[in-house]
Order: structure tokens, then C-alpha cells, then sequence
């Protein structure tokens, strides 16, 4: 037996042994990913077992690991790496709240027992890396991944990204923080583009989430696609090297985001020829390229040996991969049990605890009149509605749970028999104030006078090539197949269509046409191409202005093409004055019945940042048509994000419920009708209108004045906010300085105040009165969930350090400058109930330490 081979040995004597035995070639294959084994062996594998159901998973992952066993050389197994987010990105594991939804939970320990439930799945299929939790700092709502954090405060993002790192590590998984840094706040709210923070504001906002989760033992992070004050972050050396390991001690692997090393050359223009991009990647601290081997490969060995890069650098990095390997068992412990796999993928115990997480996760933000909870004993009929009544959004980077329970279903069933439900969905979830064209102004070019639509070609490839495999007639264009076809004939992926027919307007005037797609388009009208954008991209939204004569005949041409991953199509236009069918029938049902609880969603997500943040005109129409009625309206919000609209001041209740995870319609259900008692606050600031952002609490003072000539500075919901069906009252604080133990103890009493239990989130922020440097005007430092039967109190008390109170000083380094101290306790950030001063001397400045 080889020292590498004996679990006997330390890691690093047996590190040693291998890096001794490898060749080039098979260093750089550790640097490399992808879905097959090649001779020469590879680092990882990117989500080759995520089509599988737990069992077959599993013995495919056995399967990987034999082979490159076996088969190679020098025998090292390969980590198989996916998506966690929220649960495993693997056919039929548990599908959790998304990650927003889990912090506003406000619950460490629940994220903990969440995060433990995700990587006792991942393991049991045998992957060994998640490329989760997402840290980054949300200060913008627009950003489309909005969803996939923890928001917009440092502090609880790092609480939060801690007890998920925590639970992996407990678990053998490899957790991969992402992605750092900075890449949710670009300007605009636009994903990955360039930021130009100073160090300051990176140092006090961005980095904190991610030391935390280095420090909770994530053992690998993603770096971002980027770029930082001009360098990119998968090639900045500062980031990688001298903050990262040098500062933090971090003792993993850095990855690339899929593609970005890639980026250096193609996206950045920073690296004239493939050697290049690949030097400024690895020499900066970059270990793995994902989700491919396409620069580490070739081109990192070409620039070996003509002298670009060191063998010690490629050293340096193989070393950190095979010690991670080493250190979670990947040698010795690579086989997993499918039978294992098929007992805790989606097992009783986890399906309880997805459904606690939606439960908590819901906060309520407006209910005037209490007309929450609703009376089931009272309630004749109800109106359920929205274009997300009838399905369960999960979320970004969502995987097949084996069930699911939609609101329509979970509503139905806890209301009985005796309740009347009228159903209808209204309309579609689209993009911004468009509506779809009816299919009343659409008519056929060929056969019957006066069917209306648009006839469809259907290719199964992606460049309109030989003869459609299904021609058919299609009322519009309101497509969203997901990750799916629209038809079996139709593969997922490289498809096209061809529509054709006649656009027959009902009014004259000038109009402006929208087309949504992923991924290419182009369209005619009467011969004239007004959009020409066949490119592969993400879901975009192209404009056309044209003037049209009230019934007459447009010749239109439609020309898409679905290259990979999500697949949309929808023609659209600004036209009003009419509602559709589908809004009318909406509004009759909301007529006949007692309340109306309207379900509604926004398109978000990856490579879907949004320039409005209202709902889409269909929906706000709708919620608009149905207030006009009279009927108690109740609003449901299936989103992860913020949106504004005067909708929101008019409805008498508006529920946030996020992605709720698989038992989100029964979360709701229950919290509808006062079986569960919603708790769950905002982790961001939820703002009145698009152009106060971005928008978050804990800014600096301001210079001049904080509102607008138009409207007030102040959000439409603060950070932390979230109501109850009961009431919760504070008092008794308490604040002590021990400046002898380095310690500030404060402690107060909430009781519930109500006649129903509840769940109160206390929040602790602190405000520094003066300092030699502008401080935020508050800073959350504490927070706790309290549960609380009626009339019940309890005294809840908070220790903090002298890290706590300090901040960085003009050379960066932490200091803890004498003086007063406002220590703000209550219910948000904005629904402050008690305050006190204290006054803090230079005995606890002593005890300041590392940072």
C-alpha cells in the first residue's frame, strides 16, 4: 500500500505522496471537471447524476467512482458536485423554501436543521460538493437572483450562510459560498456587472458572509463573473490569495463560476489568448475550472511549458483539491448505498420539515381590518385566483420533489364541502405592463376565414432546417416550457418555430410590440424585420414602436430559436382599454363570492434581472378589476423578490409567501385560515417605487436630506418587518457594560399580548452617536424568534463584544473608539419599542483581539 492510500497516515504526508506520483497531465486533470473520466483521471464531476432518482443516482455515482479507480492510474475518485440551494438539484429530493423564504424565517437552527436534510440527501446520492449557499449581499431588489440570498444585511446573512456551511461540513459535504464578491448589486440591479465599491464598503458589507461561512468550515467558494474595479473576480489576486487565505486562512479550493475563466478572455478583454486567461486565473488563486475542462486543460499546459506559469503554482492548487478530497473521506469511504439514497430522499421526516420552513418562512405584511384569519365556519364561498393559484412555483435551481401541493388543492381542501370555491386564473405570469395579444386580434394567413391564431412550424433543430416535425394552430404566443418542449416530438433543447398569421389591430394608433424569449428571435411585420436578435442569451425583452390602422390586415412573421436550458416565447403589447376573457370571468367569481385570495408571480431568477418591479399589467389588472368589485381581497405573493404598485395601499391583506418549497400550498392554507400564525419577517427592504433603489437600512447619514421632491425617502415595508395575528409588547430593557470581560449584556421582556400564540422575531440593532468615521444610522447585531402562547412573557437576553461595537478605522483595521452607544430593540428596523445609551470606555476597546 502506497502512503497516499493508508488512512493511517496524516493528510498531509499522504497530499505528498500522491503530488509526488502525478504527472502533469494528471495534476491539470485535477484542476479540470466535467461529465466522463478520462485517462488521466479528473477533479470533478459536474451534476452527472441530477436526472437520476435517488437509488439509480446513486449507482451511477458508484459507477464514476469505479472507473476512475480502476481505470486510471493512480486511482483518485472524482468530486461530483451540484446544485443545494434549497434542496439537492436531484430528481426527487426534498424541495425546501427557497433561500430568501428561509431567512425570512429569521431561525438559525431551523436553517441548520434545513441545511443538515440537503446534505444528508446530497451524500446519500453520492455528490460531494454543493455549489451553495448563495451570501452575496442584496441591496437591490432588481437583481433577479434576489431569491437565491439571504438579503440585504451582513449580519444575517452571515448567521445565515454559517448554520448552512455548519450543517455541510457536519455532513461531509463540501459547501461552495458564492459568489464572490459583489455580484448582485451591479448598477441598474443587473447581475455580474462591473463594481466600483471602495474597499470600505466591500470590507463592512461583502466580505462578512463570506468569512463566516469560511469559518464555519466551507471547504471550497465560488469566485464571481464580475469584475472589481476593473480586474476580474475569477482572476483577482487580492480576493483569492491575499484576503482569502492570507487574512481569512482559508484552507480549500476555489472554483470558477461555470464559464468565467472563459470570461477573462472573452467577456473582460483583460487576456489576449487562452494561456493567458488561464495564467491570470490560477496564479490569482483560482483552483477549478467549471463546468468544464476547456482553459485548464491545453492552454494551462501549454503555458507550463513554454515558462508562463510555475509547476509550483499548478502544484499549489492540485495540493488544495487532493487535501479537501483527502479530508472528507473521498479516498477512503468513495461508494455510497442506493438503498440508502431511496430511505432519505424525500423521507417523512424531511417532507414535516420542508413544511415548517414554509409555514415560518410567510410574513405577513398588511391585514387592515383583520381580515386574517379568515372564519371557515363563516365563509360561504371564496374566490381563489391568479395565475398561481393552481401551481407551485419552487424557485431558481430547483429540482422534481416526488410531490407537491399547490394553494388551489391545499385551499380546497381545508375549506370542505360546505364552501363554495370558484377558481379561475385570469392570466398569465408575463413580463412587465405588456399584455399578451389575444387571440381575437391574431387570424390565420391560410385556410378558414376568421379562425383566429397563428400558425405554428415546428423544427427539431435550432436554424428552422428541413421540414417542421408538427405544424399547428396556436391561439398566441404565451409560452413558457421551463426546461421542457412543447411537444414530444420536440426535443428540450435545440428547437425552432416559425409562426406566421395576420395582426388585426382594434384601434388605430401607435403601438409598441414586445417579444420575450430565450433565447433567439426575429419578427416581420408586413415584410419590415423590426427585431433581429438570434443570439443565445437569457430571457430579454425586444421592443418594437409601430403605428397601426384599426382593422387591417398585418402580415406578422415570428422566428425563435431555444438553444439550451429555459425555453419562452411571448408577443405582447401595450394595449389596455379592453380585458381579456380570462380577467373577466376572474372578476365574476370574485362577485359571488365572500373573499377573494388572488395568487400572484413575477418572471426572476438568473439572467432574469428586472428593470420594473411592478407586477405584470395582466396581474395588476386583474387585482385591480377585483377590488373594484367590493369583495375582501387578500393578494398571495409567489415571488422572490419586491414589487410596488398602487394595488398594494387598496388590497385589505397582502401575503408574502415566497417559493415556498413542495408543501407550500398547505403552508398557506394553514396560514390563511389561522391553523398556523405567520412569523416570518423581511431579510430586505421592500420599497414604494423603482427609483428608490437601491434601497436598504442600514445606509450612512445622508449630507442633505433623505426624501424626494415627489415622495417620501421612507419603503413601503422596512427591513425586519412582518405582522401577526396576535400583538407582542416590550419593556423591562436593560443594558450592562462589563468592561472587564469585554461584554455588553442586554436583556428586556416581550409578552404576547393577544389571545392567540405567535411567534415574535426580536431584533437588536446599535448606532454608534459619534465616530471619527460616518457610521450607519443602525446596524442589526442581534435576533432571536420567540415563541409565545397568550398573555405569555419572556426575557430574552443578548450578549455582545467588543467586535460588535467596532468598526473599521481610516487604515482598515478595526478599532473601538470610545463614547456612546444606541442600542435599539423592537420589532423591525423601523418599529423601534425601547432605546438606551450606553456609554462604552476604553476597558472594552481593550478586549477588541482579531477581527
Amino acid at each position: 500500500m502506497d502512503p497516499y492510500e493508508d488512512p493511517n497516515q496524516p493528510i498531509s504526508k499522504r497530499v505528498e505522496d500522491l503530488l509526488s506520483r502525478m504527472t502533469l497531465e494528471e495534476k491539470l486533470a485535477q484542476l479540470g471537471s466535467g461529465v466522463d473520466i478520462p485517462q488521466c483521471g479528473i477533479g470533478g464531476l459536474t451534476c452527472v447524476i441530477r436526472s437520476y432518482p435517488p437509488g439509480e443516482g446513486a449507482a451511477k455515482a458508484n459507477e464514476f467512482q469505479a472507473q476512475a479507480i480502476e481505470r486510471t492510474q493512480l486511482g483518485i475518485p472524482p468530486i461530483i458536485h451540484d446544485e443545494c440551494l434549497h434542496g439537492c438539484l436531484a430528481r426527487y429530493s426534498t424541495s425546501f423554501p427557497q433561500a430568501i423564504a428561509l431567512a425570512a424565517t429569521w431561525d438559525q437552527d431551523l436553517v441548520h436543521k434545513v441545511a443538515k436534510a440537503i446534505a444528508e440527501e446530497t451524500a446519500s446520492r453520492g455528490i460531494q460538493q454543493c455549489l451553495s449557499p448563495v451570501v452575496d449581499i442584496a441591496r437591490d431588489v432588481r437583481a433577479g437572483r434576489t431569491e437565491e440570498t439571504y438579503g440585504e444585511d451582513p449580519y444575517l446573512t452571515s448567521v445565515m450562510g454559517e448554520s448552512f456551511c455548519r450543517a455541510m461540513r457536519e455532513e461531509g459535504i463540501i459547501a461552495t459560498p458564492k459568489h464572490y464578491v459583489t455580484n448582485f448589486v451591479g448598477e441598474g440591479g443587473r447581475d455580474s456587472n462591473e463594481i466600483h465599491f471602495s474597499e470600505r464598503i466591500i470590507r463592512e458589507v461583502y466580505f462578512p458572509s463570506f468569512r463566516a461561512c469560511i469559518k464555519a468550515g466551507a471547504l471550497s467558494t465560488m469566485a464571481a463573473y464580475g469584475s472589481l474595479d476593473g480586474t476580474p473576480c475569477s482572476s483577482n489576486r487580492w480576493l483569492l490569495t491575499e484576503v482569502l487565505r492570507n487574512e481569512w486562512g482559508f484552507e480549500g479550493f476555489v472554483v470558477s463560476d461555470y464559464g468565467s475563466v472563459h470570461g477573462i478572455l472573452t467577456k473582460h478583454g483583460v487576456a489576449a489568448t487562452p494561456e493567458e486567461a488561464a495564467k491570470l486565473a490560477l496564479e490569482a488563486g483560482l483552483d477549478v475550472e467549471f463546468p468544464k475542462t476547456e482553459f485548464f486543460g491545453e492552454p494551462l499546459a501549454k503555458a507550463v511549458r513554454e515558462g508562463l506559469v510555475r509547476s509550483d503554482v499548478v502544484d499549489e492548487a492540485v495540493r488544495r483539491i487532493l487535501r479537501v478530497k483527502f479530508l472528507i473521506g473521498l479516498f477512503d469511504r468513495p461508494f455510497v448505498d442506493p438503498d440508502v439514497a431511496e430511505a432519505v430522499c424525500g423521507c417523512d421526516e424531511h417532507v414535516n420539515l420542508a413544511l415548517e420552513s414554509a409555514r415560518k418562512a410567510i410574513v405577513l405584511l398588511k391585514n387592515e381590518g383583520r381580515l386574517l384569519p379568515l372564519d371557515k365556519g363563516k365563509l360561504r364561498s371564496i374566490a381563489i385566483l391568479g395565475p398561481l393559484s393552481d401551481e407551485l412555483r419552487l424557485g431558481g435551481y430547483s429540482g422534481i420533489p416526488r410531490r407537491s401541493v399547490t394553494p388551489l388543492e391545499a385551499m380546497r381542501e381545508k375549506v370542505g364541502r360546505d364552501t363554495k370555491v370558484h377558481h379561475a386564473r385570469g392570466c398569465t405570469v408575463t413580463v412587465g405592463g405588456h399584455f399578451t395579444i389575444p387571440s381575437r386580434y391574431l387570424a390565420l394567413s391560410k385556410g378558414k376565414s376568421g379562425r383566429h391564431g397563428l400558425t405554428g412550424e415546428y423544427y427539431d433543430n435550432a436554424d428552422l432546417l428541413g421540414k417542421p416535425v408538427l405544424v399547428r394552430t396556436d391561439e398566441g404566443l404565451d409560452f413558457d416550457w421551463g426546461l421542457g418542449s412543447p411537444d414530444p416530438r420536440i426535443p428540450c433543447d435545440d428547437f425552432s418555430v416559425r409562426w406566421t398569421g395576420k395582426l388585426v389591430p382594434p384601434e388605430s394608433g401607435a403601438y409598441e410590440l414586445r417579444l420575450s424569449t430565450d433565447d433567439g428571435v426575429r419578427l416581420w411585420l408586413d415584410g419590415e424585420l423590426l427585431v433581429d436578435a438570434w443570439d443565445r442569451r437569457g430571457l430579454s425583452s425586444d421592443l418594437a414602436q409601430v403605428r397601426l390602422e384599426k382593422g387591417k390586415r398585418y402580415d406578422l412573421r415570428i422566428e425563435y430559436c431555444e438553444r439550451t436550458g429555459e425555453a419562452i416565447a411571448q408577443l405582447a403589447w401595450d394595449r389596455t382599454s379592453d380585458l381579456t376573457p380570462q380577467i373577466r370571468r376572474a372578476v365574476a367569481m370574485a362577485k359571488k363570492a365572500d373573499v377573494a385570495v388572488i395568487f400572484c408571480g413575477i418572471v426572476e431568477g438568473e439572467a432574469k434581472d428586472r428593470a420594473r418591479i411592478d407586477l405584470p399589467a395582466p396581474q395588476e389588472s386583474l387585482i385591480e378589476e377585483v377590488l373594484r368589485t367590493g369583495t375582501p381581497t387578500i393578494v398571495v405573493l409567489l415571488t422572490g423578490s419586491a414589487m410596488t404598485g398602487d394595488w398594494i395601499k387598496d388590497a385589505r391583506a397582502v401575503v408574502q409567501a415566497w417559493y415556498p418549497g413542495q408543501e407550500g400550498g398547505t403552508a398557506i392554507a394553514e396560514t390563511l385560515f389561522g391553523e398556523s400564525n405567520p412569523g416570518g419577517r423581511l431579510p430586505f427592504t421592500w420599497p414604494k417605487y423603482v427609483g428608490q433603489l437601491p434601497l436598504y437600512y442600514n445606509h450612512k447619514p445622508t449630507g442633505r436630506r433623505y426624501d424626494y421632491v415627489d415622495m417620501p425617502g421612507a419603503p413601503a415595508f422596512a427591513f425586519g418587518h412582518g405582522l401577526s395575528y396576535t400583538q407582542f409588547g416590550y419593556d423591562n430593557l436593560s443594558a450592562e457594560v462589563n468592561e472587564k470581560s469585554g461584554h455588553v449584556t442586554v436583556s428586556f421582556d416581550v409578552r404576547n399580548t393577544g389571545e392567540m400564540e405567535g411567534d415574535e422575531v426580536v431584533q437588536l440593532y446599535t448606532h454608534d452617536v459619534v465616530a471619527s468615521l460616518a457610521r450607519p444610522v443602525k446596524e442589526l447585531r442581534r435576533f432571536g424568534r420567540v415563541s409565545l402562547k397568550a398573555r405569555e412573557k419572556k426575557t430574552i437576553a443578548f450578549t455582545l463584544s467588543a467586535q460588535d461595537f467596532a468598526f473599521l478605522g481610516k487604515d482598515m483595521k478595526p478599532i473601538l473608539e470610545p463614547g456612546e452607544f444606541d442600542v435599539l430593540v423592537g420589532s423591525s428596523s423601523e418599529d423601534i419599542r425601547l432605546r438606551k445609551t450606553l456609554t462604552i470606555g476604553s476597558g472594552l476597546a481593550a478586549g477588541l483581539g482579531n477581527t
